[in-house]
């Protein structure tokens, strides 16, 4: 599991929260910190400063950098794994515009036929269903293969992450790991 034909399977991970300290972010660092042998998890930084999506930038000879970058680091992935939080009721909108550009050009994008998974943490008791639902049906509006089977929603935030945080909770490492192994598994099943 977790190669493609003796190669190393690549991960690419977007963050769907910038705040410092967030407990998204560190679920996707549990994630590099997790990757079973044969497999690459790497996070994408910077979504941030990819502007908003219009197609009056999005032009081969004059694409804005950080987009860009994006791209270049989707394009070299196998497959994706989103983690987000819920902003309300949805996915935030940096996710969201990254997957636009992502989707880019139409039937052609960067996403297309890649596994996709998605995960996250939030403060509400379902943990951020609703933006992981939005986020997965998204995805496959681009054109990614969403993987069924993984569904990492952890909710209640900040009681169970007053005194612990996500990687000291070995509950939260194993839907993790189980997670990667199964993104990975599935970039075996379309190589």
């Amino acid at each position: 599991m977790g190669t493609n034909n003796g190669k190393t399977a690549k991960v690419a991970v977007l963050v769907g929260s910038l705040r410092g300290g967030s407990l998204n972010r560190e679920l996707a660092e549990l994630a590099v910190a997790n990757a079973p042998a044969g497999v690459q998890v790497e996070i994408v930084e910077g979504l941030g400063s990819v502007p908003f999506y219009s197609e009056d930038i999005d032009s081969p000879t004059e694409l804005p950098q950080p987009a860009a970058e994006l791209r270049s680091a989707v394009e070299r992935a196998d497959a994706l794994f989103l983690v987000t939080p819920e902003y309300n009721g949805t996915l935030p909108a940096v996710l969201k515009n990254a997957i636009d550009w992502l989707s880019r050009p139409f039937g052609e994008g960067a996403i297309k036929d890649k596994p996709v998974a998605v995960a996250g943490i939030a403060a509400g008791q379902y943990g951020g269903t609703w933006a992981h639902d939005d986020a997965r049906k998204s995805v496959g509006i681009a054109g990614g293969k969403v993987v069924e089977g993984v569904s990492v929603s952890i909710g209640g935030a900040y009681q169970r992450f007053a005194e612990v945080r996500p990687g000291a909770d070995a509950e939260v490492v194993a839907q993790i790991r189980h997670a990667i192994e199964t993104l990975a598994g599935d970039v075996a099943l379309v190589a």
